[in-house]
């Protein structure tokens, strides 16, 4: 003996902010090869109202299934295939290296070499209790002097630039408290 048929239906939202169902009533969906629903359609306002059309279309109640079959049905009138592939995974990260590999091309790299050991408040020439309003003038008046549109070193204006993003940052974090004893 068999089971009678149960019809089923998705609902999934659209671009517009309206719904869209599918249902099945001959036979159930099916993944591969993707059976396209009896009937589907658009535009209703709410999830209720897309069941309440499924069912007139059907002539019978319907259950709710994922919409990920309604989704489906969206992608195949898109033209695309029912289900996305699946992301390649990432390859596994390098081995560690002594040096630290360069940053992606087009960007400088995160700390460069020329600041390694070098405090930025003497690049520019400040005290290590200097204000954010003192650290900005010194970067001015360094940067009237290195920059290469008024005749300065390019690597020089990059050392200027990167000790005030650097002063600046360190200004702009919590200080810490000494332990107390």
């Amino acid at each position: 003996m068999t089971l009678p048929l149960r019809g089923v239906y998705a609902v999934t939202p659209t671009r517009r902010r309206r719904f869209l169902w599918a249902a099945w009533w001959t036979a159930e969906p099916t993944r591969e090869p993707f059976r396209p629903p009896d009937a589907s359609q658009g535009g209703a306002r709410t999830v209720e109202e897309a069941r309440a059309q499924a069912e007139r279309a059907a002539g019978r109640p319907l259950v709710e299934i994922e919409p990920a079959w309604a989704t489906a049905w969206t992608r195949i009138l898109r033209g695309e295939p029912p289900w996305p592939k699946p992301r390649a995974r990432r390859a596994a990260p390098p081995p560690p290296s002594e040096e630290p590999p360069p940053g992606p091309p087009g960007r400088a790299p995160l700390r460069p070499s020329f600041a390694r050991g070098v405090s930025p408040f003497a690049v520019l020439g400040v005290t290590e209790a200097a204000g954010p309003d003192e650290v900005r003038q010194a970067f001015r008046r360094l940067a009237l002097a290195t920059h290469p549109d008024r005749g300065g070193d390019a690597g020089e204006f990059m050392r200027v630039k990167w000790a005030h993003d650097e002063a600046m940052s360190r200004l702009s974090r919590p200080r810490r408290r000494g332990r107390q004893r």
